[in-house]
């Protein structure tokens, strides 16, 4: 392998990632929200109980079933619905992150760059197909990384702040969430890798490369499903072999991407 060719091809997508509004707005504005203001609002919904209509909030918190029940007991009402959002619904969101930020660069670096029409500067770089794909995953995979764990930091700064005057403690991370930033955040994004690289060898653009490749976030939609309607509750075991099962689809999705990867054939769609 030849470590300067692929660092190069590193440096060069995310340079490039920097003039591609397509890109950048996503990558900008999801984390804001997630990080940001959804644990913020969270926070303030404590001060919403006792208002009219609030009796969504007093049926959640009843539905739960009883394991959710046995953890947040010995809480007061505010403290359950707080904990109950922070540490347990928005944890499936959480991983929405480094899903979205593989797949929007990889998306690029694959699909934008043929539509770009700059693709074909890679058939006379002295660099194998396996060094070309490395490199380009690592594009994706190494800001995918860095959005999840300094993403997770800030949702910890954010969320133990803003629960403060409820809480009066700090309560987050949890032992699960350490699991869940450090074990399954990078099998996810390696998902999300490993389908965008699929779908961009037989789409011509970005834009289909990456909402093609986007069905890989329903995995993830049906966990905030289930945990709000009670049927999936989260744990750190449970979340550890989910871990292992996201793992074991990215193992299956990027090697057959790696044995179908041929640049010839990127260029073919050009």
């Amino acid at each position: 392998m030849n470590v300067r060719a692929i660092r190069a091809i590193v440096v060069k997508d995310l340079s490039v990632l920097r003039h591609s509004k397509a890109v950048l707005i996503p990558l900008i504005v999801v984390p804001l929200v997630m990080l940001l203001i959804l644990p913020a609002l969270a926070a303030l919904a404590p001060s919403l109980m006792n208002l009219p209509g609030a009796s969504d909030l007093h049926a959640l918190l009843e539905g739960m079933p009883d394991v959710m029940q046995a953890r947040l007991a010995g809480l007061d009402d505010d403290q359950r619905i707080v904990v109950l959002m922070l540490t347990y619904l928005f944890a499936p969101m959480y991983l929405i992150l480094p899903l979205m930020v593989a797949s929007v660069i990889a998306a690029d670096t694959f699909a934008g760059e043929r539509e770009r029409r700059t693709l074909e500067a890679l058939i006379y770089t002295p660099t194998t197909d396996a060094e070309l794909l490395l490199g380009k995953l690592l594009a994706g995979f190494l800001p995918a990384l860095a959005v999840a764990w300094g993403g997770f930091v800030v949702y910890a700064v954010v969320a133990n702040l803003a629960a403060w005057p409820t809480m009066g403690r700090v309560f987050f991370p949890t032992g699960m969430w350490f699991v869940l930033a450090l074990w399954v955040a990078p099998a996810v994004a390696a998902v999300g890798l490993g389908a965008t690289v699929i779908v961009s060898s037989k789409v011509s653009t970005f834009q289909e490369a990456y909402q093609i490749g986007g069905v890989v976030v329903l995995p993830i939609v049906l966990l905030v499903v289930g945990q709000a309607a009670g049927v999936v509750v989260l744990s750190t075991v449970f979340v550890a072999a989910l871990g292992a099962v996201f793992w074991a689809i990215a193992a299956v999705l990027l090697t057959y991407g790696a044995r179908t990867f041929r640049r010839g054939e990127l260029m073919a769609r050009a």
